[in-house]
């Protein structure tokens, strides 16, 4: 989805579950089902995961929906800034090739879901 979709844009008052459930449905399924299959990208999904863990708790936030879904956020704007717009809908990648290619904002997306998933928030 790109920055601007309602479900995902940075400024839309979503509930914290409903944004972790559409983010999931846009980049964790397919994403984790190609991390789980391929242990090299896993390897590079669970290094941007213990990154978001590490900036959570330096920001004092506990792992949770809220602290997530503004972590997710703040990557949204990240990628508007840097020029780099999110995929829209149906265009995340679906293929370990395609996720193995993915830039730094869509795997930090994807670790967020690996966190929540891990953290049974889904």
């Amino acid at each position: 989805m790109t920055n601007e979709n309602l479900a995902f844009a940075p400024t839309t008052a979503v509930s914290a579950d409903a944004y972790l459930d559409g983010l999931m449905a846009w980049v964790g399924v397919d994403g984790l089902a190609a991390a789980f299959a391929e242990p090299g990208l896993l390897a590079v999904v669970d290094q941007h995961a213990a990154a978001v863990r590490e900036s959570l708790r330096d920001a004092g936030r506990p792992i949770g929906a809220a602290g997530l879904v503004a972590y997710a956020r703040s990557v949204a704007f990240a990628a508007a800034r840097m020029g780099s717009p999110l995929p829209g809908e149906g265009a995340a990648p679906t293929t370990v090739a395609g996720w193995s290619g993915a830039g730094w904002p869509l795997l930090r997306l994807l670790a967020v879901c690996l966190i929540a998933e891990s953290a049974e928030l889904l």
